[in-house]
């Protein structure tokens, strides 16, 4: 169990689970345990468990192809497998948190298992427009100083005061974290 890191992909109760968080705590009493939150890749739906130090998993391993996402239509997001020009249609719950950062022409690795299309992996960052954000105070020097923003997919992040409505952003789409400006 040592092995969990975020975004393995395990077989739990004969179905495919994706790891999106887990935590390992070590207690006097009954030693290791670790508490996981797991998205199954065919029907979307997020579980969360605790699992012992003793319990094994099959590590499941898709198959990959570069997609690029074309475009929203509200409940469904379209892809495009960049070698056979194919056209997916993917249901926007199963996206989950991923959908907030997808932007026209995004490149991603699309995950497979037998042959189906279960899932997207972002990069690690992207780089979006900030449509709404307040003024920031002029003459704050304070550097830590943070304020809303308003991204061009509806996403609001955290932002440093210099950041202004129009400017481009790099957003680390693991954490959802303001790496820099543009």
């Amino acid at each position: 169990m040592a092995d969990f890191r975020n975004g393995l992909i395990i077989e739990y109760e004969g179905a495919p689970y994706i790891i999106q968080w887990f935590q390992n705590h070590k207690t006097a009493m009954s030693g290791a345990i670790m508490r996981v939150k797991i998205k199954n890749l065919y029907t979307g739906s997020i579980l969360e468990r605790t699992f012992k130090n003793s319990d094994k998993f099959k590590e499941i391993t898709p198959s990959k192809k570069a997609n690029q996402f074309l475009y929203s239509d509200g409940e469904m997001y379209h892809f495009m497998d960049m070698e056979s020009f194919e056209q997916i249609a993917y249901p926007k719950e199963k996206l989950g948190d991923s959908a907030q950062y997808l932007t026209e022409n995004l490149e991603v690795e699309a995950l497979y298992l037998d042959d189906k299309f279960v899932s997207i992996s972002l990069p690690t960052s992207v780089a979006m427009k900030v449509v709404s954000t307040v003024p920031g105070i002029k003459g704050d020097s304070v550097s830590n100083m943070v304020k809303p923003a308003t991204l061009e997919t509806g996403v609001e992040v955290q932002v440093p005061l210099f950041v202004k409505e129009g400017d481009s952003v790099r957003i680390d789409t693991r954490t959802g974290d303001y790496l820099e400006r543009l």
